[in-house]
């Protein structure tokens, strides 16, 4: 069952089309997901599994071992792992950086990022763009004819984040925005995520700055999770990589509502919902998932996936 967004973000874009990233969710009715225990349990239903990453196989500071082993069992069981994520980098500096954490490339067979699939917008719009996030993101230009301008010519804004992801709010940059909203002046998202883990504390990104753009009657241009560019993406690797892609034989794997939840039930993938991600806070305690306030939380976000696994295994 997809779910059904109540009160849409308004003036937001996969590209030119409406899409949705923020809100609160209709109710529904069922939504008690499958437990499982181990991912192999589910080996033979499948033959690729469209994996995201930050909050399921690391916390952004190291890997969870049972998760990179439960990935690389499923390779050697002859299934296709695609890393999926809303990071703002290139696939190639994603490997990289989950090489630093610790996570073994046997794990996975092709990474697809926000980024990549960001580049097609960047392309498409206007050249002279302010870049607003970190230094380390500016690759995501690379090989695009750009200009990079102060913020009084800009005529596209680019955020892979924002300038401080520990301390700063996403009300921080109304002043910041308000120019460029009444000049109509774009705004791309490289990363539709609104935070992420990071050790043990919750940090913001792009998908928060443009709530507050959008808030403020901005045009948002976006893509990544969840929208499908994203997945078609990911199939092709599968197809690629396999000879041909079936959707009916791929399991999405994610623990974040609006995006990996959101995308792969739009999309109309099976999902296993690795529930101590980010939402963890709504219904654990000291440590534990409680099944009972999990399933009523499901219910209402309106969301429904097959499966579900406190951390992935």
């Amino acid at each position: 069952m997809p779910l059904v967004f109540a009160t849409p973000l308004r003036n937001v874009t996969e590209g030119r089309d409406p899409a949705l990233l923020l809100s609160e969710f209709s109710e529904c009715d069922g939504c008690m997901a499958s437990e499982i225990s181990r991912l192999n349990d589910l080996h033979a239903n499948y033959d690729a599994l469209l994996c995201d990453v930050w909050g399921v196989l690391h916390n952004g500071v190291a890997a969870w071992d049972d998760a990179c082993r439960a990935l690389q069992a499923a390779r050697e069981a002859g299934l296709t792992v695609v890393l999926i994520t809303n990071s703002p980098r290139r696939n190639r500096e994603v490997a990289l950086q989950l090489d630093g954490i610790g996570v073994p490339r046997s794990a996975y067979d092709r990474i697809v990022t926000s980024g990549d699939v960001t580049r097609k917008l960047i392309a498409a719009a206007s050249p002279r763009l302010y870049f607003l996030g970190l230094d380390r993101d500016l690759t995501l230009l690379e090989g695009l004819d750009v200009e990079r301008v102060d913020a009084e010519r800009a005529e596209t804004i680019l955020c892979t984040g924002p300038f401080d992801d520990e301390n700063d709010k996403p009300d921080d940059y109304r002043t910041m925005f308000a120019p460029w909203v009444e000049r109509g002046v774009p705004f791309i998202c490289a990363n539709p995520d609104l935070i992420v883990e990071r050790g043990d504390r919750l940090v913001l990104c792009a998908g928060a700055l443009a709530a507050v753009y959008a808030d403020m009657g901005g045009e948002v241009r976006l893509t990544g999770k969840p929208y499908p560019a994203m997945y078609d993406a990911a199939l092709e690797h599968v197809a690629d990589l396999r000879g041909a892609a079936d959707p009916v034989r791929a399991l999405a794997i994610g623990d974040g509502m609006p995006t990996d939840v959101k995308g792969a039930e739009d999309y109309g993938l099976d999902l296993l919902y690795v529930a101590a991600g980010i939402h963890a806070r709504d219904y654990a305690s000291s440590g534990r998932i409680d099944p009972e306030r999990l399933d009523a939380f499901l219910k209402k976000e309106g969301a429904a996936p097959d499966y579900w696994m406190p951390r992935l295994a």
